[in-house]
């Protein structure tokens, strides 16, 4: 599923992205900038990171419009469970935003 192969790339390249990032204040923008130009092919790493995560959201919001197209929501249980998967799905996402020292505009 596109789903799968949306998150699947975001774990490869947010590892790739994080064997060169360091989070420190003063380096932070330096790393980025290394990775950009000195790494092989880091700057589309990069750019597949940050549009892969909108890629997913696009694809996660899909797959809940296919669930409340086909009445998914009467299964209670499954749905809630969905809800919360949601929740931690875009809680992860905006820490993983700022979470390198609150620098949103070094990603993206």
């Amino acid at each position: 599923s596109l789903l799968g192969l949306c998150l699947i790339m975001q774990i490869l390249t947010g590892l790739f992205l994080a064997m060169h990032y360091t989070p420190d204040t003063t380096t932070a923008f330096s790393s980025v900038t290394h990775i950009c130009r000195d790494v092989n092919y880091g700057w589309i790493i990069r750019y597949l990171h940050a549009n892969g995560a909108s890629m997913f959201f696009i694809c996660l919001y899909a797959h809940i419009g296919r669930g409340l197209y086909y009445g998914s929501y009467i299964f209670q249980e499954t749905w809630n469970i969905g809800v919360i998967l949601l929740f931690t799905v875009m809680a992860t996402a905006f820490v993983g935003y700022v979470l390198p020292w609150g620098q949103m505009s070094f990603w993206g």
